[in-house]
């Protein structure tokens, strides 16, 4: 496998402004140099609201639109999620959007129900695990850490993504779960959370971090707004698994969704 390198996107974001937040994401963009995959926050265009009547994007939208713009501008693989609605249901979606045009896409699974989430959006049914520069990549959605058979590592995933709105006052399960299936995955895992103050007074941190296949943090974003790059080595993944070979025995199951 090739080295990856990858640019972590904390940002704060404008309450319930797309077109404010593409041009905020773009200027932070133009400073980086070289990246293989951009992974940005949750509902990247909006903050994490339950206003989709109003906010909802077609799958033809101008997000989407911009993403593939800048996946062309930096040659690089494009990720986040924002609001959809298809077939007259709304849903909180996860593109993954590459240069050369090839876009996929995963609904994230578990809706946060103390935010009110399952009342406004619709459930995933599917996991995303994709090919792209010699890597496996399985991209999930904030809540979606909180739930290890979701994330198991199944299908051989070397690299795991969790995009989010995750607040600061719940910190501590943030930092912990993702190192925790870093470990027990035994791949690297990163998490892009958002940062600043949403239209709810909820306050996110940041914290955005990088795991090695062993758990350990690699890369910390802190407080700070940037983006943040960091080059995963190709052969990490291989030698750690040939060395540790914990997940030879894994327990099987059947996932019933």
């Amino acid at each position: 496998m090739r080295d990856l390198t990858l640019a972590l996107v904390q940002q704060d974001l404008v309450w319930e402004n797309p077109q404010a937040n593409r041009e905020r994401l773009t200027l932070a963009l133009d400073r980086l140099e070289n990246a293989d995959v951009i992974v940005l926050p949750e509902m990247f265009t909006t903050g994490f609201s339950m206003n989709a009547p109003t906010l909802a994007e077609a799958p033809d939208g101008p997000s989407l639109a911009w993403m593939a713009e800048q996946a062309r501008r930096h040659q690089a693989a494009v990720c986040g999620s924002m609001i959809l609605v298809e077939g007259g249901r709304f849903f909180n979606r996860l593109y993954w959007v590459e240069p050369e045009g090839r876009v996929l896409h995963y609904d994230k699974r578990h809706l946060f129900r103390l935010a009110g989430e399952d009342k406004v959006y619709t459930p995933g049914t599917n996991r995303l695990v994709l090919h792209w520069r010699d890597w496996t990549i399985q991209p999930m959605i904030c809540y979606d850490l909180r739930f290890p058979v979701w994330s198991r590592n199944t299908q051989a995933a070397d690299l795991i993504l969790y995009v989010a709105n995750w607040p600061e006052r719940r910190a501590t399960p943030w930092k912990v779960l993702l190192q925790a299936r870093a470990i027990e995955n035994v791949c690297w895992v990163a998490g892009v959370n958002r940062m600043g103050t949403d239209g709810n007074g909820e306050h996110y941190h940041g914290d955005s971090v990088l795991h090695d296949p062993l758990g350990q943090p690699v890369l910390h974003a802190g407080d700070q707004a940037g983006v943040f790059t960091f080059v995963l080595p190709g052969d990490a993944v291989s030698e750690t698994r040939a060395r540790f070979a914990f997940l030879d025995d894994r327990d099987s199951f059947t996932l019933h969704v």
